[in-house]
């Protein structure tokens, strides 16, 4: 099911592509590219067999969110974060589940998960506000996941911090329209969702170290395999995912510009060995971000798959690998883009929104290299990692 899912997309994909261009002039995806990204199933990837999902080998999610972004670097953002909620959603109390997705199973859930409220405690759940920036595709969901502080019940973060996730349905928040005025990832629609004194009901609250440590899915009855992952290994996954397969698009876009090409002084750039070399280490670079990434994850399936622990050690080098994929898959593009000639920059031309759209993904914050790189090399040498450190990996 998870090959056809791929195959479609790539069925799909000139159809993306010729709304790319649409959908960063709206700021958020097109309904048609929205229709698009349903009927590929490319969503419902992670999702519980229950509620129609294909409960997916991580790799096979990373691969069909690459396939997306290759045509459209926006959709396949889109994809890489709404399409990985799914997983989160199926690890906590089964009602949440059955409130998403019991009448449709095509429901999209947004988030960011940066813990910018304070949810406090109150009789059966907690109260929540805040403000969110970079909930992507909110416009097309119907839920939205957020972070918050576990409030003191005076609306100050309690002592010791404790980083609740919550979940709220459409009607507990706002989206604020005109908050996603960007350079790149224009047509992702991230915009900011407010929350004004929401109840939560209990069931729909998750701690942050739960789902971290990967011991939520058990207590709430999701055996597989796929659900015992540790969140810093998953969420990014659908990230870097999208970047890469923006460079891979890229790719494939200054390849097939360069054939025909001619420069200034009259060379065509098929004769011109600098640039088809550049081209060609830049092919060699994306393609091991890709190996890496996938590689990473699958490692990871196989040792929960077996029963084996999953050691700090272990967790902090697929952080440092994924961060490596797209540092590494970027950089590669920047050397095709630079050898792509002027003509490269024409709006019209998708090289370079492809460009913009991967540094736009580039600089999330799972994407930021030094404290990872940092907490990877300590876990080597069998040191302990303090609290913050252990954080993001």
């Amino acid at each position: 099911m998870a090959h056809e899912v791929v195959h479609r997309v790539e069925e799909l994909g000139p159809k993306l592509a010729a709304l790319a261009d649409e959908n960063e002039k709206l700021g958020k995806l097109s309904d048609e590219t929205v229709a698009l990204l349903r009927s590929s199933g490319v969503m419902r990837m992670l999702q519980p067999a229950k509620f129609g999902g294909d409960v997916a080998h991580p790799r096979h999610f990373a691969e069909a969110i690459m396939a997306v972004a290759r045509h459209d670097g926006a959709a396949g953002w889109v994809a890489g974060v709404v399409g990985v909620h799914p997983w989160e959603a199926a690890q906590m109390d089964p009602r949440l589940a059955q409130e998403i997705w019991g009448e449709n199973p095509d429901t999209w859930i947004a988030s960011p998960y940066m813990p910018n409220g304070i949810a406090d405690p109150v009789e059966g759940g907690y109260v929540l506000s805040g403000r969110w920036p970079f909930s992507s595709g909110a416009d097309h969901c119907q839920w939205d996941f957020l972070g918050a502080l576990l409030g003191d019940g005076k609306g100050k973060p309690a002592q010791p911090i404790t980083v609740l996730h919550v979940v709220l349905p459409r009607s507990d928040y706002e989206i604020i329209d005109d908050s996603w005025d960007v350079v790149g990832l224009s047509g992702t629609g991230s915009k900011d969702v407010v929350v004004n004194g929401a109840f939560i009901p209990e069931h729909r609250a998750i701690n942050q170290e739960d789902v971290q440590d990967a011991v939520a899915a058990e207590r709430n009855g999701a055996d597989e395999t796929l659900y015992k992952l540790p969140f810093t290994s998953m969420f990014p996954l659908g990230i870097t995912s999208a970047v890469i397969g923006m460079c891979e698009g890229a790719l494939a876009v200054h390849v097939s510009q360069q054939r025909e090409r001619v420069s200034v002084t009259g060379v065509q750039i098929r004769d011109d060995p600098y640039v088809l070399s550049a081209a060609g280490e830049a092919a060699a670079e994306i393609a091991a971000s890709r190996v890496q990434l996938i590689d990473g994850i699958s490692r990871i399936y196989d040792l929960v798959d077996a029963g084996k622990p999953v050691s700090v050690e272990d967790r902090s080098e697929i952080r440092r690998n994924q961060i490596r994929c797209a540092w590494r898959a970027v950089s590669a593009l920047d050397e095709i883009v630079a050898r792509s000639g002027g003509n490269a920059f024409r709006r019209n031309n998708p090289l370079q929104r492809l460009w913009r759209d991967a540094h736009g993904g580039l600089n999330h914050m799972i994407h930021v290299p030094g404290s990872t790189y940092h907490a990877n090399t300590l876990a080597r040498m069998g040191l302990e990692l303090s609290p913050p450190m252990r954080i993001g990996i």
